[in-house]
């Protein structure tokens, strides 16, 4: 099992970048492909990145596309959304997800990963 905790959430302005950090406890870090989703007030959640548990392999929602890189740190159990040109449609929870296969291909067939974190909040300004 892992656990995942989310940080780097906040109040950005417009245009503005924010890094979101996603630390994961337990074993076998690389064994698990990671993802990236977001929730906004009165909407369902969505998918936003994932990335394979070698970090060779990314996937993105269309939207998101140049704007926004996943990554991950295995040494230091840890994956990270970096994002660019924020826009007030961006604001939402954020949420780390976990599966416990390695592979970028589950992400992009309608991903329903096993584990979640609580969340990082969001705001974009404008």
């Amino acid at each position: 099992q892992v656990q995942l905790v989310e940080s780097g959430g906040g109040l950005v302005q417009a245009g503005g970048s924010l890094r979101l950090s996603c630390a994961a406890s337990g074993r076998l870090f690389s064994t698990y492909s990671m993802g990236w989703f977001r929730q906004a007030p009165g909407r369902e959640r969505e998918f936003v990145a994932a990335i394979s548990g070698s970090g060779a392999s990314t996937y993105y929602a269309d939207s998101e596309k140049g704007r926004f890189t996943i990554s991950r740190d295995n040494a230091k159990n840890s994956v990270y959304l970096q994002m660019r040109n924020l826009k007030p449609e961006d604001t939402a929870v954020y949420y780390c997800a976990a599966d416990d296969r390695p592979s970028i291909d589950i992400w992009t067939m309608g991903p329903n990963p096993g584990y979640w974190g609580q969340g990082t909040q969001v705001t974009v300004s404008s």
